[in-house]
């Protein structure tokens, strides 16, 4: 049998090590990655291999020859372009179409049996058998379930935390029969377990996954880089080590020089021909490549050092990993987290600080303090995107600096000459950062059209109209010292998961587009923002009725950008209203979950004593609202959601409504006894508006103040939802109180469970095999549904080590022991 060795991948993500050098050939204890996968072969028999190679293919071909070195016969196979995880094997074919082979990628440290992994294929008969391990956290992998027999059930790629239905993932091993190229075009990019895989599937193919025992690691960021290190040193994966064990955990290689005096900590490894002098210490976990000298005094600890590196006296490396050829000064310093490039120079007593990266050829002058001026930062997590765009606390976690390079990436993934809508809340944090956004998009040859001060949903109607795309930002909801920086697509709509992806790579790359001189953006301020918006919010939404119904209305704007909008909506919509906190105050941008309670009782008394309809209260963005009936009381968000379902399906008596999932089935109720059906989403925004934008879809909603009116728009809009609201109620001349009355009473509750990352996915893997034969809905999490109709959901959390469940029974006492169960199951699992 022979193995194909795919090592074309650029490894973007582990920038700047792989600016100069392909993923594959970056040293674990000293020996490329692909070394080990190749003397893993070997050791299993597959000595014929065929390598795939397109990003840096010559230095891989270099290196590995044809393999004679290792006693193995190997070929090439070079992409002109990337052609896909299976693309790329298509295009090695001709070698491979007489007998099954196994592929493995050249990137991945493993020590899995590939024996019993071929005897399984053989056995079970299989056209394709995916190699499965089980990992804590699943997200940047395929997730799998096999049923008794091996044979695979389900399979998502990169999955959000609220796709996770296992643990189980593929590690892009697979052994195949040839007859699988027919499944894969040649020339195109092709992946296995995006394209071919489902249709395989759908076909019903013997589609296997074998679940191996052993060690795995998909080496493809700087934390699992330096791990692996770790696990070669600690002797958890089944490697060969080239050099000799003088002491347990101390490995030190052919011609190294080690004086006596040196202090070795192990375990560690120092390469061939190294240098360590007296005084120095090195310290566990720390590999030392060849022709390295490690002057007296120096600290390392943790750290990965590449080739021909100097280390000069008392220098302190902790948790980096530093490229070939390059020069450390006297007393330099260099923190945890940190990459340096290639032949580079680190001047004496510079600090290169934590989780910043220094490309190759750069210089560091002495004594320089660097964390911004060559180094682009790391926000110091796996994504930038949190479920309201990029958010943190001003001035620490969002900087300026940062929202330029923000700011510098979005604008690289537009053309040149775009034009993109900039907008704030009232707060003097998100001035300031705006102006810095501005600039950067300016520099990269945008043209910006600058709406300074409005509320969300004018911004993003804004965007809509002729923009490539927008940013807005504002003061995180709730947490005063915090802001959202948040990016619109040309709808104005939240970046889609893509998207966020792509922009994502651009800021890790650190690429970004600059404007000749020539190029500088225009920055324009357009005039008539709020008229233009409620002139189109009222010629769209039906207000039949409103005129001549005579009702008064109660409007709080909570000091915030909403109240901007009122005096011209209010004036146009012709109806009776008194405006409450109407002014700006720019410290206030926010309101805590106390401050808004008290303001709705405030607002429930005005109402109450105006003998008002009902009465409204936004939030500072003007994206959400809140309701207090006739009476004065308080219509809970929730059941604010159905009695805004009840009046437009009782309206329109046709269509869908879009709800998150977690909404009560009470609203399948409510909509179906108007003729119309519930579309469920998952509880992302983003998704919401999906289905909002689609013809049929005549209301949505997500219970916490949101409300989508298509008719208008296909994101959640406080003013839109109050004029439609005004003139449903204006129609059927019902009060808000009783159309809540006919409403059955949800029995909906909810708890959250401390969980750490590293058993997320087992916690959902455990939630799946405990649902056994019920039915079980994997739009978002899983919601597990028992045979009399109760429903218990179980979602992970994307930004927090928190898992989020939802019961829902005919009554609290049974809501809340199907709760107690399913909370008992993730506690088990997150023991």
């Amino acid at each position: 049998m022979k193995a194909v060795v795919m090592a074309g991948g650029e490894g973007t993500r582990l920038r700047p090590m792989t600016s100069s050098m392909p993923k594959p050939l970056l040293p674990v204890a000293n020996r490329p990655i692909m070394e080990h996968v190749l003397r893993l072969l070997k050791r299993h028999g597959l000595n014929e291999t065929v390598v795939t190679v397109q990003f840096l293919a010559s230095l891989v071909k270099n290196y590995f020859g044809d393999g004679e070195e290792l006693g193995m016969e190997l070929s090439y196979a070079n992409e002109e372009k990337p052609l896909g995880t299976a693309g790329s094997v298509k295009n090695a074919e001709e070698a491979l179409k007489d007998d099954a082979f196994l592929v493995i990628s050249g990137d991945a440290l493993t020590d899995f049996d590939l024996t019993e992994l071929i005897n399984f294929h053989k056995e079970k008969g299989a056209l394709v058998t995916v190699c499965l391990t089980r990992v804590p956290n699943p997200l940047e992998f395929g997730i799998t379930i096999v049923d008794e027999e091996g044979k695979v059930e389900r399979f998502l790629e990169k999955p959000t935390w609220g796709q996770v239905f296992s643990d189980t993932v593929n590690t892009g091993i697979y052994v195949m029969e040839p007859e699988v190229f027919d499944y894969v075009e040649p020339d195109v990019p092709v992946d296995w377990s995006g394209d071919v895989f489902p249709q395989l599937m759908k076909e019903g193919k013997p589609v296997y996954g074998y679940i191996a025992e052993g060690y795995w690691e998909d080496v493809g960021t700087h934390e699992s880089y330096v791990k692996a290190q770790a696990d070669v040193l600690e002797g958890k994966v089944d490697v060969d080590i080239d050099g000799f064990e003088i002491s347990p955990g101390v490995w030190v290689a052919e011609g190294a020089e080690v004086h006596p005096d040196a202090v070795l900590r192990g375990p560690l490894y120092i390469g061939d021909y190294a240098k360590v002098e007296a005084g120095a210490e090195i310290r566990e976990h720390t590999v030392v490549g060849s022709n390295v000298v490690v002057k007296t005094g120096a600290f390392l600890h943790k750290a990965v050092v590449h080739d021909n590196v100097y280390v000069g006296q008392h220098s302190n490396l902790r948790g980096c990993v530093v490229g070939k050829n390059t020069d450390i000064m006297r007393a330099a310093r260099i923190e945890d987290g940190a990459v340096i490039g290639d032949e580079c120079l680190i001047g004496e007593e510079s600090i290169v600080q934590g989780n910043v990266r220094v490309y190759p050829f750069k210089t560091i002058e002495a004594g320089a303090f660097v964390n911004t001026s060559v180094i682009w930062e790391s926000r110091g997590q796996a994504h930038l995107f949190g479920a309201r765009g990029v958010s943190g606390i001003l001035n620490v976690e969002i900087t300026p600096e940062l929202a330029v390079r923000l700011a510098g990436a979005y604008a690289t993934t537009l053309k040149k000459g775009s034009t993109v809508t900039t907008a704030r809340d009232h707060s003097r944090g998100a001035r300031a950062l705006k102006r810095a956004v501005i600039s950067a998009l300016q520099a990269s040859a945008i043209d910006v059209r600058d709406l300074e001060n409005v509320p969300l949903p004018v911004a993003r109607q804004q965007t809509a109209r002729g923009s490539a795309g927008g940013i807005m930002i504002r003061t995180t909801p709730g947490v005063p010292d915090s802001v959202d920086i948040m990016f619109f697509d040309g709808r104005g709509a939240d970046l889609s998961q893509a998207s966020q992806r792509k922009l994502d790579r651009v800021f890790a790359r650190q690429e970004y587009r600059r404007a000749f001189p020539g190029e500088i953006g225009d920055l324009h301020f357009p005039a008539s923002v709020f008229d233009s918006y409620t002139g189109s919010l009222l010629r769209n939404v039906d207000t039949t009725g409103v005129s001549e119904s005579g009702l008064k209305v109660v409007v709080d704007a909570s000091n915030g950008s909403a109240g901007l909008v009122l005096p011209s909506l209010l004036g146009k919509l012709g109806v009776d209203s008194l405006t409450i906190n109407p002014g700006l105050d720019e410290s206030r941008p926010t309101e805590s979950a106390d401050t808004r309670r008290s303001g709705l009782v405030r607002l429930g008394e005005i109402v109450a004593s105006a003998r008002a309809a009902f009465g409204v209260r936004f939030d500072p963005v003007g994206e959400r609202l809140s309701l207090v009936d006739e009476k004065g009381r308080i219509v809970e968000d929730d059941r604010a959601l159905l009695v805004m379902l009840d009046l437009v399906a009782a309206e329109r008596r046709s269509g869908r409504v879009a709800l998150p999932v977690t909404t009560t089935r009470i609203a399948e109720q409510v909509a179906a006894y108007h003729g119309t059906q519930v579309e469920w989403t998952t509880t992302s925004p983003d998704d919401l508006t999906r289905v909002g934008r689609d013809d049929s879809t005549i209301f949505g909603g997500d219970g916490k103040g949101g409300f989508i009116v298509p008719e208008f728009s296909s994101v959640f809009d406080g003013a839109a939802a109050f004029v439609r609201l005004i003139g449903l109620v204006a129609r059927t001349q019902l009060t808000l109180s009783q159309i809540d009355a006919r409403i059955p009473r949800a029995h909906v509750l909810k708890r959250d469970l401390a969980t750490p990352w590293a058993v997320k996915g087992l916690v959902m893997r455990r939630v799946v095999e405990a649902a056994g034969d019920r039915f079980v809905d994997t739009t978002d999490g899983v919601r597990v549904v028992e045979t009399d109709g109760r429903w218990v959901m179980v979602l992970p959390d994307p930004a927090e080590a928190v898992t989020h469940l939802w019961a829902e029974g005919p009554d609290d006492a049974s809501a809340q022991a199907l709760l107690d169960e399913w909370a008992a199951v993730v506690d088990s699992a997150g023991r």
